[in-house]
């Protein structure tokens, strides 16, 4: 299939190299120049605009915010304004319900297909095609981008037809990774003050009741105290959160949960954690019981 493929970050790069190593016509495109050299040399074409990348039946998109989609959707040789009639947008990133719902507007007026279709995974189940993929939009879009999917994936997820739901229900798995994050960090940073091996306890609790992927990759994470180099960097996992807080705002649904997550990014960003991976939210439970412990040490001695 000849597609276009925009965003070459950790998760962009590893998805259009497995697109282009199952046979497909691939071009592709970044913003930032120099990360597409791995690329052509598999076989892949370099698009110098936005335009160039929209020249097959399908462009995927797979970039941080929805910001930077914007950006390559209304430019002005942009997505909208470049791709054909009856040409599928597949947005493969993490953005807002409500900009989901702007895309596929501007693509049904333009004559063309929006299909969304965020992945569940980091990037070494990217590199290994492991992704799982959930998909919503028009049914015959779905169905023509199966075998992108299975290039880029072990699972595809349909979820409905309007685009969306699949963007919320991705809002909604970040969320519940972030409150295990936060979950983990309490219960590690108490045993551990307890004195117990906090590497023990996450080989028990991983090999017992708690055996799901994300308990083992970020138990790891957590118990290590490393969270460098950030395989899912903090504001990006930040920006789920709030756009998930807008989300329920939106249907006015509650979220006292989500409410305690986003203050423990801004608590990681006031001490300098830009740079760190989302899971360092799961060790500010024990630096703060290190704090307080440091503070009635020092309060004893006066």
């Amino acid at each position: 299939m000849r597609i276009g493929f925009i965003g070459l970050g950790h998760m962009g790069s590893a998805m259009a190299t497995n697109l282009v190593k199952a046979g497909h016509d691939v071009t592709v495109f970044n913003r930032t120049p120099g990360r597409s050299q791995a690329l052509l040399a598999l076989g892949a074409h370099e698009a110098t605009q936005i335009a160039d990348a929209c020249q097959g039946e399908v462009v995927v998109t797979m970039l941080s915010d929805d910001a930077a989609v914007a950006d390559v959707a209304f430019a002005n040789d942009g997505l909208v304004a470049s791709l054909s009639r009856r040409a599928i947008h597949v947005s493969m990133s993490s953005i807002s319900v409500e900009f989901s719902k702007r895309l596929a507007q501007a693509h049904a007026q333009a004559g063309q297909a929006y299909v969304a279709a965020p992945v569940l995974g980091r990037p070494d189940m990217a590199a290994a095609a492991k992704l799982f993929i959930v998909a919503a939009g028009d049914p015959m879009a779905i169905d023509t981008c199966r075998p992108l999917f299975d290039a880029m994936g072990q699972k595809t997820l349909p979820i409905g037809k309007e685009a969306w739901t699949a963007n919320l229900v991705k809002l909604s798995c970040n969320f519940l990774q972030g409150a295990i994050i936060e979950a983990l960090g309490e219960a590690i940073a108490l045993i551990s003050k307890a004195g117990i091996d906090r590497h023990a306890y996450v080989d028990l609790l991983t090999s017992t009741v708690f055996t799901a992927p994300a308990y083992k990759i970020f138990g790891g994470l957590i118990a290590d105290d490393k969270f460098e180099p950030a395989l899912f960097a903090a504001p990006l996992g930040y920006k789920d959160i709030r756009l998930w807080l807008a989300a329920g705002e939106g249907q006015r649904v509650p979220m006292p949960i989500a409410s305690l997550l986003h203050d423990r990014f801004l608590r990681l960003f006031a001490q300098g954690g830009d740079q760190l991976d989302w899971a360092a939210i799961g060790g500010l439970a024990a630096h703060d019981a290190e704090a307080v412990q440091g503070a009635a040490k020092m309060s004893s001695s006066l």
